[in-house]
């Protein structure tokens, strides 16, 4: 397993994640229990979870349930020293159960209602999950108005923020802060106010991002090499897509479409199966698992990327465990390139 660091933070991490938000939900705490052993052992020591989780679907009571089971394995297994862990406030989560997200007046009340569930003295990663202004992100790039935001509001309502988050990391309780589904603008506007104010400056940004998703590439791809900010990608499989079992429009039993999630949050459209097909046929033309290589392309983008992945058993995590060493030639990823022009976001 590769590493890198966060941000500036100096914090170490592998460059894949465990993504956690099946737990309590599709995957069962015996199995979470192993899928959090497995990697570990396998060198994966970077897990991401969130006070909203599990999801699929998001319900008030489950909040919290995913972090709840995280702490139990700590307390099981003694190794809370050997993880760097992410969590995430706000959000959805919030707003179902107490009809709001996270603010100045709130925010170290989140943080410590994690560290109860988590069982934990600190988080290393403690990230927004939105931008309380908005969000393009989850397909809403295809009719996104920023036009009626307040500025003078929105810088108002991050200062406050950081300015909590400040207080949290010199009490110990978090060690970095990051963003999620945040656009480049909202990046750089954390960061310049962060330098201004003394607060943890953004390490990290969470958004969606695969083969088939690729918005990050421009503008968010650059305010990244610039102010050393690492992605953490999630959906690196397009939310299985990628891995070819809904091919001919099918849903397996057990998969997230089965789960009633049907539409695989905006993902089915006319144009992404032909999509997904293009990649399954550059994998096979090459001979290569196609899980294996979309996890191995995301080491090949220019900038600083952990992948998050989750596996709903622990089949799917070793399936994706043998894949680690895999890298992709030249002519790969020249092939890749071609499907990503003849299909470029195809959701």
């Amino acid at each position: 397993m590769n590493r890198l660091e966060l941000g500036r933070t100096g914090i170490a991490v592998s460059d894949w994640c465990l993504g956690t938000m099946t737990f309590g939900s599709q995957t069962p705490q015996h199995d979470a229990f192993a899928q959090m052993d497995m990697a570990l052992e396998a060198g994966i020591d970077f897990f991401d979870t969130a006070e909203m989780y599990p999801v699929n679907p998001v319900r008030p009571e489950t909040v919290g349930t995913c972090e709840e089971m995280i702490g139990r394995w700590f307390a099981a297994s003694g190794k809370r020293d050997r993880v760097v862990l992410a969590t995430k406030a706000g959000g959805d989560s919030r707003m179902i159960r107490d009809g709001e997200g996270y603010g100045p007046d709130n925010i170290e009340m989140l943080i410590d209602d994690s560290l109860r569930r988590l069982g934990t003295d600190w988080i290393d990663l403690y990230q927004l999950h939105w931008p309380m202004r908005g969000s393009y992100m989850f397909r809403q790039n295809w009719t996104f108005d920023p036009s009626g935001q307040d500025r003078e509001r929105t810088m108002d309502h991050m200062a406050g923020v950081l300015e909590g988050l400040e207080r949290a990391r010199k009490a110990g309780k978090i060690r970095a802060f990051g963003m999620s589904n945040e656009s480049a603008w909202g990046c750089t506007r954390w960061i310049d106010l962060a330098e201004q104010l003394g607060a943890p400056r953004m390490a990290s940004v969470q958004n969606e991002y695969s083969l088939l998703c690729r918005l990050y590439d421009t503008d968010m791809a650059e305010m990244a090499v610039n102010e050393d900010v690492t992605l953490l990608s999630f959906s690196p499989l397009g939310a299985g897509l990628l891995t070819g079992k809904y091919q001919g429009d099918v849903t397996p039993a057990g998969s997230r479409r089965d789960g009633g999630n049907a539409s695989l949050g905006g993902r089915m459209t006319p144009r992404v199966l032909p999509a997904v097909q293009a990649y399954l046929d550059v994998a096979a033309k090459h001979g290569l698992d196609p899980v294996h290589m979309a996890m191995a392309w995301q080491r090949t983008r220019p900038f600083p990327v952990s992948a998050i992945f989750g596996a709903t058993t622990r089949a799917q995590l070793e399936h994706m465990l043998a894949g680690d060493a895999m890298t992709l030639s030249e002519a790969v990823l020249a092939d890749i390139d071609a499907a990503h022009r003849a299909y470029p976001m195809p959701y």
